[in-house]
């Protein structure tokens, strides 16, 4: 270390005596001297200006595109607490763990562990993994950076990478003030992709003009985690002058990054000191829903038709994000009828819109064609009803929405996890249905059953190839591909499908009057609820479907 110190002190000391040496010789060779010094001394700084400009052009040039698409949000701006995370409390208990560890990070350290660097949230579209970011930053009173991370990407190789840089030079600034920062990167999949498969982009046309290789990511993977080193101005020149002897501070930065797809990230990335925590942010369960529903529909104005018990049974399988959007899209409806309060009849047709489409009505559709469609759609509703005992009958129509000419949809009764094989076998009627109503009482064959047949055949491959429902335990996983799979078993598949196109015919035969009420008042109204099918049903039997066990 001394050895250094002394080789850069003889370094400055030979630079001053050069600098004397030359200063003394223009000065004793006299004017003649002073102007060739001067000459020379003008060419150095034209062309040192000359230099300077074209410096300070493509300095211009990179600080423009190194700009990144970064918010900061100081501590209190949001105003996002724990009380408007909704729909997941298993998650926000191990969220505050973080925050308080956030909190105490002067202390943690003090007990001699280190401040967390990396939290991984993984999870479908819309379940609330950049809304849990800014509730951790709000809660822990630091400040909150929300990067997306295709922004980071640039056409030119090392603009990401003095982006990210950026990034993480002013989270550490702002850590040293508020004692810990939050970056918030989303999709981080776009440049987190394993090297292993390409992923990040490779060669010289990536590296160059593409997505910048795999440097955007070992930038990432370094910044992340980087060496225990100050770097402020006052640092450096204590340590330049060898007077530095403190021992350099990790500022606590917290990275937390959102993806849908976690198995596609590389290895680096997860391993301890970078993403080494996990969260799996799922679409909430039933009571999750209800929550969400309180804290959303208490914000608007709303007849008593709407409940959060109702809307949740409605909605299994939905992320707050969907939730909060039917919820606006119901006051929207409302509002735009006229009405003061948003009813359950607008909750249903914003529902229906969204999952569906618009209304598309064809006017010029023949009478014969009508009645094609209300046939087809009365053989899934028939059959929905008397055999999908956990399901109810939602909407049956044959105004045109979307692709489809008509539909025929269920809900679910009750949220459930598990099939029994004789629930598949009754989805597969459902999907045949069409067809043996057609045959049975149009006496044709329509082409409209092309994706029943596709779902049926899907259906029937997995009760046969997947989970073991036939004959025999194959299952068409171990061969890698569904296609092959799907040849593998096509003659038994083939003859399950018949079988139940059997039984569906008898089903639709048994219940004639049921089929041609149904298709009648399609044709007279267009659609009908689920409370209008058991209505018919009920008309004609004296009672209802029988309830499963």
């Amino acid at each position: 270390m001394r050895n250094y110190r002394w080789i850069k002190w003889r370094k400055i000391i030979l630079w001053a005596a050069a600098l004397v040496l030359i200063t003394v010789l223009i000065w004793s060779g006299g004017p003649t001297a002073w102007n060739i010094a001067i000459s020379i001394l003008s060419l150095l700084l034209q062309l040192l200006f000359a230099m300077l400009f074209m410096i300070i052009q493509f300095v211009a040039l990179f600080w423009f595109l190194a700009r990144g698409r970064t918010y900061w949000i100081l501590p209190g701006e949001t105003g996002s607490t724990w009380d408007d995370y909704r729909g997941n409390p298993e998650i926000v208990e191990n969220a505050k763990r973080i925050v308080t560890l956030l909190k105490g990070v002067k202390e943690f350290k003090e007990m001699g562990g280190e401040a967390i660097r990396g939290l991984l949230l993984c999870g479908p579209p819309g379940t609330g993994k950049s809304y849990l970011a800014q509730v951790i930053a709000n809660e822990a009173q630091v400040p909150f950076a929300y990067a997306s991370a295709p922004s980071f990407q640039n056409m030119f190789f090392g603009v990401g990478n003095l982006k990210v840089m950026g990034l993480y030079r002013k989270a550490r600034k702002l850590s040293k003030v508020y004692g810990a920062c939050i970056i918030f990167i989303d999709e981080i999949d776009a440049i987190g992709m394993s090297r292993q498969t390409g992923g990040a982009g490779g060669g010289i046309m990536g590296g160059l003009m593409g997505m910048g290789g795999s440097g955007l990511l070992n930038e990432l993977l370094l910044q992340m985690d980087p060496p225990n080193i100050d770097n402020s101005k006052i640092a450096k020149l204590l340590r330049s002058l060898g007077l530095r002897r403190k021992k350099a501070d990790r500022p606590a930065v917290l990275t937390i990054g959102a993806t849908n797809l976690p198995d596609v990230l590389d290895q680096a990335l997860l391993r301890p000191g970078r993403f080494d925590r996990k969260l799996w942010v799922d679409s909430p369960d039933f009571d999750g829903r209800v929550d969400v529903f309180d804290y959303y529909l208490q914000k608007v104005k709303k007849d008593p038709t709407i409940t959060a018990e109702k809307a949740a049974l409605d909605t299994i399988g939905y992320s707050p994000a969907q939730i909060k959007h039917i919820v606006n899209e119901s006051v929207v409806i409302a509002h735009q009828r006229g009405a003061q309060l948003a009813s359950y009849e607008d909750f249903r047709a914003a529902m229906e819109t969204y999952e569906w489409g618009l209304k598309q009505p064809l006017r010029s559709m023949s009478e014969d064609e009508k009645r094609n469609v209300a046939y087809h759609e009365a053989g899934h509703a028939v059959a929905q009803y008397l055999l999908k005992a956990h399901e109810r009958v939602w909407k049956v129509t044959i105004i045109r929405r979307g692709g489809a000419l008509g539909l025929a949809a269920t809900k679910p009764t009750h949220e459930r996890y598990n099939r029994s094989d004789d629930e598949i076998l009754a989805e597969i009627q459902v999907c045949l249905a069409a067809r043996a109503a057609e045959e049975e009482f149009l006496g044709k064959k329509l082409n409209g059953v092309t994706s029943d047949l596709q779902q049926a055949t899907l259906l029937a491959g997995a009760y046969l190839g997947a989970v073991g429902m036939g004959d025999e335990l194959f299952s068409w996983l171990a061969l890698g591909s569904q296609a092959e799979g799907l040849k593998a078993l096509r003659s038994k598949i083939n003859e399950l499908l018949k079988a139940q196109m059997l039984e569906v015919k008898k089903l639709v035969r048994e219940h004639a009057d049921f089929v041609h009420l149904i298709a009648a008042e399609l044709l007279k109204q267009g659609d009908l609820t689920g409370e209008e099918i058991e209505q018919i049903y009920i008309n004609i039997y004296g009672h209802s479907r029988p309830q499963p066990a």
